[in-house]
């Protein structure tokens, strides 16, 4: 497995918004693939943020996450976030998610002097509390209750 900048592989676009799309439509019900692919296309940077990620194995892709300035409205007090994160279903429980985290949190350090990266979660809590994040404050997103996690970075 590799990870690499989305920037160096778009062709994963065309997997990726699909299965980004069908995960979340259930609460984003307003928003259309065509949507998704654009936010995917935002996120082709490699030194500005938003910065995507993702995991593949030659030219097949498992997953993918993100380095954004903001991923929860009205919290643009808090930044960097690890955002976006996704894994095929498939793929889960291979350490994919775990080595996405990882990158972003390098990428996070090598482009920001800040003491924290955050993220929120709906259900995942305990699987990231398992990678050293720690709740920072419940929220709500969509009308859905979640929390905001952080994680304090280490100087690069």
């Amino acid at each position: 497995m590799q990870i690499s900048y989305l920037a160096d592989h778009p062709e994963f676009i065309e997997t990726l918004a699909p299965w980004v799309f069908g995960h979340w439509q259930p609460i984003l019900q307003q928003e259309t693939l065509e949507a998704r692919t654009a936010r995917f296309h935002a996120h082709l940077n490699r030194d500005s943020l938003p910065i995507a990620l993702v995991a593949h194995s030659e030219s097949q892709v498992l997953g993918t996450a993100a380095l954004r300035a903001d991923d929860l409205p009205g919290r643009k007090d808090l930044t960097p976030w690890l955002g976006g994160m996704y894994v095929a279903p498939r793929f889960r429980g291979c350490g994919i998610g775990a080595a996405l985290c990882a990158a972003v949190e390098r990428k996070a350090t090598a482009l920001f002097e800040t003491p924290m990266l955050c993220l929120f979660t709906l259900d995942k809590q305990a699987w990231y509390g398992g990678l050293g994040w720690s709740l920072y404050e419940p929220c709500s997103w969509c009308g859905r209750t979640g929390d905001i996690m952080v994680k304090k970075m280490r100087a690069a």
